[in-house]
Formats: structure tokens, sequence, C-alpha cells
């Protein structure tokens, strides 16, 4: 059986924890894993609450965050697209995010997560300069 910790990071922002603690247990359960393990293998990525959810971000530009849906927990990485993993789903043609959606903590491997968190820092399109470029994509790694 995994052993669940509390998320103590002292730079982990509070508002995520926060977020986090509004879950129902198998739901905050996910959340705390997701950030956790985020926040394990991305420490040097700023970690606020954007557009209502926990995203985390590499020179201003947003990598991955995770949201309630109806479908359940969906950690996103906005450049998901081209990292070519099966497990990720890419839903849209305009953008290059992918995603995949929890519904029990015993779903998330851990391996693949670190996996999709590195090629996140290798593989970035260029979310932050969206508006500038009116709409377009752009990218950078």
């Amino acid at each position: 059986m995994v052993q669940l910790r509390m998320i103590s990071f002292k730079d982990l922002n509070p508002d995520i924890i926060s977020y986090n603690q509004n879950f129902e247990s198998e739901d905050k359960k996910i959340a705390d894993i997701l950030s956790e393990e985020i926040f394990k293998h991305l420490p040097e990525a700023e970690n606020k609450i954007w557009h209502a959810h926990p995203v985390w971000f590499l020179d201003e530009n947003p990598i991955v965050g995770y949201s309630k849906q109806k479908k359940g927990i969906r950690l996103m990485f906005w450049s998901g697209k081209d990292f070519d993993e099966e497990k990720l789903s890419v839903e849209g043609k305009k953008f290059q995010d992918a995603s995949i959606f929890y519904n029990d903590w015993n779903e998330i491997n851990k391996e693949d997560l670190k996996r999709w968190l590195e090629k996140s820092r290798k593989i970035q399109w260029d979310y932050k300069n969206i508006v500038k470029r009116k709409g377009m994509l752009e990218r950078l790694k």
C-alpha cells in the first residue's frame, strides 16, 4: 500500500494547499499526490492558482496544472500533444495540450508522471505570448 504524505513544502503556494483541501476525500488524495509530485520534479517552477486552478510555470509559461471536471481530476500539460504518450489524450486541434483524468489515487502512475514532467521541461510551446501573437503558438523547445 502506498503511504500518503501531507504536503508541507514551504515553497508550495498556500493557495494550492487550500484548493486541495476543498475536495472530498478521494479527489483530495489525487490532488495532494499530483501537487507533491509536480513540486518534487519541477522544483524551479512557479506555482499558483491561475484561472481558478493550480498551475506550474517555467519562465512565466504554463507547463502543467490540474482541475476538477465532470470526468474526474484532469491533469493537463500545456505542451503535452508533443510528448508522444499514449495515456495522454489530445482533444482539440488548436492548442498543444494533452491530459489524463483520475478518479482514484491508485490510478496515478508516478513513473509516467515523472516522465511527463521531465518532458514538460524539455518540450514547450509559447503560451506566455499567445495574445501578443494573436492566438498563434510557437514552439520554444
